[in-house]
């Protein structure tokens, strides 16, 4: 397998797969959306392809009156449903003799201790070396209980140093600073730091890792990667679709705090970094917290942010309701389902460079990309009238849907006239590769199992961006009304009013 996700590893070691050791998996809330459509299916795909060990164990925990072979079913469901690579029985049938299951509510410690006995059962049976790994994909609120559980039947503490134990935690990791800090504290109660791994899936995406690539494998963008040539940073990740059926968690958190918190100041911390030393969690880690401490929200924050939420209205030829008008969201509800927020960055190479970070559901199509918006020629030798329909070059890394780079440029049309416009030329995953891009989930479960913490963000880093964010939720908490815009279309008034105040326009959807 070559490894294209790390470009600042030893070239010499491209080529060696990486392959977890012995070890056990504890899969909390097994029966969530999540645990079927992302986590079984990528346990699966790992193990098809050869990169789980021959005794790998996984064990499922949740207050459904299961057996083990239940849970197999289901599990087994998931997998044909939604894994990545093709369903092979003899894989299935392999992976599936370390599959069991724990019936117990977060509260029972009897149900721990059944845990604790099924976890050293495996060690003895199929030779896990006492490694486990916790995966909590389970509420935030559940936590604190969890890892007390875990620590009171033992099987949070090592009994040798060949030994590991890690906790896996999904986002949100707080809803702001001061409950960021206090989750914190109480997995660090139980959990030294290095053993901690916070998830955010977009940092396991290949198109997000190939930023790393494109800035620092490369000679020609370093030069104009800098506020001597870049006019603006967009930051966009837009959705078609609603809640769903997740009121219960959405309303009250937000466009702002579900995605711009995490994903996209992530986005940001990697596109405006320093080159680090090497690839290693501690040196890619320091390099984004030093651009996170340095990001600086605007005083006038009337002018620098904007949301709204999604009104009624068309979306693919059929008729979608707004959000107040979804089931269970309160007819008062002051949610934003979209944000839009301008940010700047105080340091040498980003000084007066705006970077403009945007988030929002049922707007007209599904799109996830950083856009590095180049300034104009300071000399045009040509009339106006042959560069009329010229705009500014930019490079468009896109994350989602169709995976790629997009560079735009301007060129003559053919003609016996000067006349010069913007063309595109295209870098896609899917036609320049022939093994197709792994799910962000697959890398991030093998980079558990292996310990290498690169993608994951440490505490330092979910601090800074509520330090960001926190201002400007508060901020939003003092006004009144929020912006309606119309599902299937590109986001309220006030994010277009934000970005034409300072003479920019967003880039179509």
């Amino acid at each position: 397998m070559t490894n294209t996700a790390n470009p600042l590893r030893d070239p010499r070691d491209k080529r060696l797969p990486r392959v977890a050791g012995p070890c056990v998996l504890v899969l909390f809330g097994v029966t969530g959306d999540l645990s079927r459509k992302k986590l079984l299916p990528a346990i699966y795909d790992l193990s098809n392809r050869g990169l789980l060990p021959p005794g790998f164990s996984l064990i499922g925990f949740a207050r459904r009156d299961w057996e083990s072979e239940d849970f197999k079913q289901i599990a087994y469901e998931s997998v044909k449903a939604h894994a990545r690579t093709p369903f092979r029985e003899d894989v299935w049938e392999h992976l599936s003799e370390g599959m069991h299951f724990v019936p117990g509510e977060f509260s029972d410690p009897g149900a721990f201790e059944a845990l604790a006995m099924a976890v050293k059962e495996l060690d003895a049976v199929r030779g896990t070396g006492g490694n486990y790994a916790f995966y909590l994909s389970i509420p935030p609120r559940f936590f604190p209980q969890v890892v007390e559980q875990l620590q009171r039947c033992g099987l949070a503490e090592r009994q040798d140093e060949r030994q590991w134990r890690r906790v896996v935690i999904e986002k949100p990791f707080g809803s702001d600073l001061k409950t960021a800090k206090e989750l914190n504290a109480t997995v660090h109660r139980v959990f030294p730091e290095e053993s901690i791994f916070r998830i955010d899936h977009y940092l396991g995406k290949e198109t997000v890792q190939n930023i790393l690539a494109l800035r620092f494998a490369n000679t020609m963008y370093e030069p104009i990667w800098n506020r001597s040539y870049v006019d603006h940073v967009q930051i966009t990740m837009a959705e078609d679709i609603g809640i769903g059926g997740r009121a219960g968690y959405y309303d009250g958190i937000g466009a702002a705090r579900d995605v711009i918190q995490n994903h996209l100041l992530q986005l940001l911390a990697l596109i405006a970094m320093e080159e680090p030393t090497s690839f290693s969690a501690e040196a890619v880690r320091a390099e984004k917290a030093k651009i996170l401490s340095s990001v600086r929200v605007p005083g006038d924050l009337a002018a620098s942010v904007a949301r709204g939420q999604y009104a009624a209205g068309w979306q693919g030829g059929v008729s979608v309701r707004g959000y107040l008008d979804e089931e269970g969201i309160p007819a008062d509800s002051r949610t934003e389902t979209y944000a839009a927020i301008k940010l700047e960055i105080d340091n040498r190479r980003w000084a007066g460079v705006p970077f403009y970070l945007r988030a929002g559901k049922r707007l007209s199509r599904r799109v996830t990309e950083v856009a590095m918006v180049f300034q104009q020629a300071p000399h045009l030798p040509f009339s106006q009238t042959d560069t009329e329909e010229l705009g500014q070059n930019a490079l468009v890394m896109r994350v989602q849907p169709d995976e790629g780079i997009t560079v735009r440029f301007g060129s003559k049309v053919p003609g016996t006239s000067m006349e010069i416009r913007d063309v595109n030329m295209d870098f896609a995953y899917g036609e320049s590769f022939t093994e197709s891009s792994p799910e962000a989930y697959e890398r991030l479960l093998l980079d558990v199992l292996i310990g290498d913490p690169p993608l994951f963000p440490r505490q330092e880093e979910v601090e800074l961006s509520w330090r960001i964010l926190d201002p400007i939720t508060e901020f939003w908490a003092g006004q009144e009304g929020v912006d309606q815009y119309k599902s299937g279309g590109y986001g309220p008034d006030s994010a277009d009013e934000l970005m034409a105040r300072d003479g920019r326009v967003w880039r179509r959807l």
